[in-house]
C-alpha cells in the first residue's frame, strides 16, 4: 500500500515536467549557474564541466526537468558568440603579429591530422560514404574554445601559447567551413567554378565590411557617446551583426563573432568599465546558458540501444581525442614548445561544440544521389557524445595547463612597480571625472595592488556646503567609474582654507607617490596655462605630477606621442612614468612613439623590451629640445601628446621649458595632452604663513 501511494505521488509530480513556465525555467537555470561552480570547485573539477553535466541531468534525456526550448537555443548561441568574441577581444594584438606564423602552423597541423585520420576512420571503420567521411573529418578537425574562460580566470589570455591556440582555432574552423561548403555543393550537384567564385566573393566582401567599416563606426560612436549602457549595447549590436553577416556569407556565426572582437580589440581597453561589463554579462549569463544547452543535447540512453551504436561512439570519441592530441604534440615538436604549452594547445583545441553541431545539422539535411540522407542517427548521437566527452577533457586539461603556466610565470619578476605606492586623483570639474579615473586605471599595472584615492577639496568659505555637495557627487561618479572596472577607489572629501595645502597634506597623509589632475580652464587673460593650483603644487611637492586634458574619450586614442628631454633618465622618477605610459599603451593597444635624446633611447628600449615586450613602440632621435615643433608633424586629432617636463632645478630642466606654455597653446591646443613632471630628488618646499593663499581657477 505505501508503495502504491509513492507511485501516485510520483505520477502527480511527473505531469509538472518539463517545466514550461518562463519564470521557473529561468530560476532553475540561475540555480544551476549558482550551485554548479560551488559544488564542483570543492572536488577540484572546472565548473565548466559542472555546467555541462547539469545540463545532462536536467535535460529531456535525463530527469526531464527542462525542455531545450527556443530560449536555450537563443541564449546558447549568444553564449558561443561571446566565447569567440572574448577570445579575440582579449587577445594581445602585438602578440598576434609576433605569433601569426606559429598560429597558422598550429591551425594547419590541428586541421590536417584530424582531417586525414578522421576521413580514414570514417571510411574504413565506420564504412561511411566518401561525402559522409569527409564531413566527419571536418567535424573532428574543427574545434571550439569552450575552455577559454578558464584561461581568462588564470590571467593568461595574452600568453603566447593561448594566442597561438586562438589563431589556430580560427584557421582550423575556416578550413572546415570551406570544406563543408564544398560538401554541400557536391550533394546538391553544384561544384562549378561559378559556385566557388560566388562563395569567395561573398567572403571577401564580408571581410572588407568588417575590417574597414567597423573601425570607423566604432571610432565615431565612442567619440560622441560616452554613456556606459549605450556603449555596451553598441558593442552587442556589432557582435551579433557580424555573426549574422557571417552566416549570410556562407560561414558560421562564431567566425563573425571572432572577427568582431578582433576589430574592436583596440577600442576596448583590457582594464576598463566597458570590458568589465562585457566579461561580467558573458560569464554570468550567456556562456553558462550555452554550456547547459550543450549538456541537454546528450542522450546517454542511445548508447544502449544496440552494439553498433557503442562502436560508432567509441570510434568517434577516440579519433577526435587522439588526433587533436597528435596535432598538439606535432606542434610542440615543430615550434619547440614546453610540455605545459602542449597541454594548453590540446586543452583549448580538443573541445567540439557549436561548430560540430552546425556541421552535423547540415549533414542531416543533405541527400546523396541514392536519395538517402548523408548522416544517420548513430553518427548524430556519436557527435553529441563527442561534444560531451571532449568538453570535459578540454576543461580538465586546460585547467591543469593553465595552473602550471601561471605558477611558472609567478616565479619570475613581472615588473618593477612598487605595489605599496598610492596615486591621488584630484577632482574638481565634473566633466573630467571619468576621464581622470580611466587614465589612472590604464596607467596602473593590471597586477598592481597600488591603491587609488580620489580627492575633492572644498574651500572653507560661505559656499562650503554647496561645494561639499558637488564634491560628494564627483566622488560618487569617480567611485562608480572605478567599480565598473573592478578597481578599488578610496574617496576623500576634504574641507580646507587652501586648495594646494589640502592636496599636499593629503599626499603626505596617504603617502602618495604621485598626483593626477586635469588641466584647468582659463577664465581670465592673466591666468597661466597650467593654472595657479598646478603651478603651486609643482613647487610644493617633489612627487610625480601628471596633468591631462582630453579632447576625446581615452579609448579612442589611436597613438601616443611622447617627447622626452635630455637627461630625463637622470631623474629619480624616470622609470615610474615609463612604466605607466607603457601600461597605458598596452591597455589601449596603440603604438607609442618616443622622441628622445640618443642617450635616452637605449634605456627606454631595454626597459620596455624587458617589462612590456608586447607594447608597440618606435623611437626617434630628439637631441635638441628646441626642435620640439618637429613632433607636430606626427600628431593627429586622435593622438595623445605626452610631454615629459621637469621642475626648475631638476636635473633635466632647461631654460626652454619656460616657453612650453606658449608653445603648447600655439601648436598643441587641438590635441589631447598629458604633461608629466617626474619625481625628483630634494625636499618639497613648505608653505609659510606669510605667503598668499592661491585661489581656485
Amino acid at each position: 500500500m505505501p508503495y502504491l501511494c509513492n507511485m501516485n505521488v510520483f505520477a502527480d509530480i511527473a505531469h509538472l515536467f518539463p517545466i514550461t513556465n518562463p519564470t521557473w525555467i529561468f530560476l532553475v537555470v540561475l540555480v544551476i549557474i549558482l550551485l554548479a561552480p560551488l559544488l564542483f570547485n570543492r572536488i577540484r573539477i572546472p565548473h565548466i564541466v559542472g555546467m555541462i553535466l547539469a545540463g545532462v541531468l536536467v535535460g529531456e534525456h535525463g530527469l526531464n526537468i527542462l525542455a531545450r526550448d527556443s530560449s536555450f537555443e537563443l541564449f546558447g548561441k549568444v553564449g558561443l558568440y561571446y566565447i569567440m568574441f572574448l577570445a579575440s577581444l582579449e587577445m594581445d594584438m602585438e602578440g598576434l603579429k609576433k605569433n601569426r606564423t606559429r598560429g597558422i602552423t598550429f591551425g594547419l597541423i590541428t586541421f590536417l591530422i584530424p582531417a586525414v585520420l578522421g576521413y580514414a576512420a570514417g571510411h574504413w571503420l565506420l564504412h561511411l560514404r566518401w561525402e559522409a567521411s569527409l564531413l566527419f573529418s571536418c567535424i573532428i578537425a574543427s574545434h571550439t574554445l569552450i575552455a577559454y574562460p578558464i584561461v581568462g580566470r588564470y590571467g593568461l589570455s595574452r600568453h603566447d601559447c593561448v594566442t597561438v591556440a586562438t589563431l589556430g582555432t580560427m584557421i582550423a574552423l575556416l578550413l572546415a567551413l570551406f570544406t563543408l561548403a564544398g560538401i554541400s555543393a557536391s550533394a546538391e550537384g553544384d561544384v562549378s567554378a561559378r559556385f566557388w567564385v560566388t562563395f569567395l566573393l561573398k567572403c571577401a566582401l564580408y571581410c572588407l565590411l568588417i575590417f574597414f567599416v567597423y573601425p570607423r563606426i566604432t571610432r565615431y560612436f565612442f567619440k560622441h557617446y560616452s554613456d556606459n549602457v549605450t556603449q555596451f549595447t553598441f558593442v552587442l549590436v556589432l557582435l551579433v551583426l557580424s555573426a549574422a553577416l557571417s552566416e549570410l556569407a556562407g560561414l558560421e556565426g562564431l567566425f563573425g563573432a571572432f572577427l568582431a572582437g578582433l576589430v574592436l580589440n583596440r577600442y576596448i581597453p583590457r582594464v576598463s568599465p566597458l570590458m568589465n561589463r562585457i566579461e561580467f554579462v558573458g560569464n554570468a549569463l550567456f556562456i553558462p546558458y550555452f554550456l547547459i544547452s550543450v549538456g541537454m543535447l546528450v542522450n546517454m540512453k542511445s548508447l544502449f540501444d544496440h552494439r553498433e551504436a557503442i562502436f560508432v561512439v567509441l570510434v568517434m570519441v577516440v579519433t577526435a581525442t587522439v588526433t587533436k592530441w597528435l596535432g598538439a604534440w606535432v606542434t610542440q615538436l615543430v615550434l619547440h614548445m614546453k610540455a605545459a604549452e602542449r597541454r594548453m594547445l590540446f586543452g583549448l583545441s580538443n573541445a567540439h561544440a557549436a561548430g560540430a553541431l552546425a556541421m552535423i545539422m547540415v549533414g542531416t539535411q543533405l541527400e546523396v544521389a541514392s536519395g538517402q540522407y548523408l548522416i544517420g542517427d548513430d553518427i548524430i548521437n556519436g557527435v553529441v557524445l563527442v561534444i560531451l566527452v571532449s568538453c570535459i577533457i578540454s576543461s580538465l586539461m586546460t585547467d591543469r595547463a593553465a595552473r602550471e603556466i601561471a605558477l611558472a610565470d609567478t616565479s619570475t619578476p613581472t615588473g618593477s612597480e612598487d605595489t605599496n605606492k598610492k596615486v591621488i586623483v584630484a577632482l574638481n570639474n565634473p566633466e573630467t571625472v571619468e576621464a581622470l579615473i580611466d587614465t589612472a586605471i590604464m596607467m596602473r599595472s593590471p597586477k598592481s595592488k597600488k591603491e587609488m584615492v580620489a580627492l575633492q577639496v572644498c574651500l572653507d568659505n560661505e559656499h562650503v556646503e554647496q561645494q561639499f555637495k558637488l564634491g560628494k557627487q564627483n566622488l560618487e561618479r569617480a567611485a562608480k567609474a572605478a567599480a565598473a572596472a573592478d578597481v578599488h577607489l578610496a574617496t576623500y572629501n576634504r574641507v580646507g582654507v587652501n586648495v594646494v595645502g589640502s592636496i599636499v597634506h593629503s599626499m603626505k597623509e596617504f603617502e602618495a607617490s604621485e598626483l593626477l589632475l586635469g588641466l584647468h580652464h582659463k577664465r581670465r587673460m592673466g591666468d597661466s596655462y597650467l593654472g595657479t593650483v598646478a603651478t603651486e603644487l609643482l613647487n610644493r611637492t617633489n612627487r610625480q605630477v601628471i596633468i591631462v586634458n582630453y579632447l576625446m574619450p581615452v579609448n579612442v586614442v589611436h597613438r601616443i606621442i611622447v617627447a622626452v628631454p635630455e637627461w630625463a633618465e637622470k631623474e629619480v622618477g624616470f622609470y615610474q612614468w615609463v612604466e605607466q605610459v607603457s601600461c597605458m599603451g598596452e591597455q589601449l593597444g596603440c603604438r607609442i612613439d618616443f622622441h628622445a635624446h640618443t642617450d635616452t633611447i637605449p634605456l627606454l628600449q631595454n626597459y620596455i623590451g624587458a617589462n612590456h615586450p608586447s607594447t608597440r613602440t618606435s623611437y626617434t632621435a630628439l637631441d635638441d629640445w628646441n626642435d620640439l615643433l618637429i613632433v607636430t608633424q606626427h600628431l593627429s586629432y586622435d593622438h595623445l601628446f605626452v610631454l615629459v617636463s621637469a621642475r626648475r632645478g631638476g636635473i633635466s630642466w632647461q631654460p626652454s621649458f619656460d616657453n612650453l606654455p606658449t608653445q603648447l597653446v600655439r601648436h598643441f591646443s587641438n590635441n589631447s595632452l598629458m604633461i608629466i613632471y617626474p619625481e625628483q630628488f630634494g625636499q618639497a618646499h613648505e608653505l609659510s604663513f606669510a605667503q598668499p593663499l592661491p585661489t581656485v581657477k
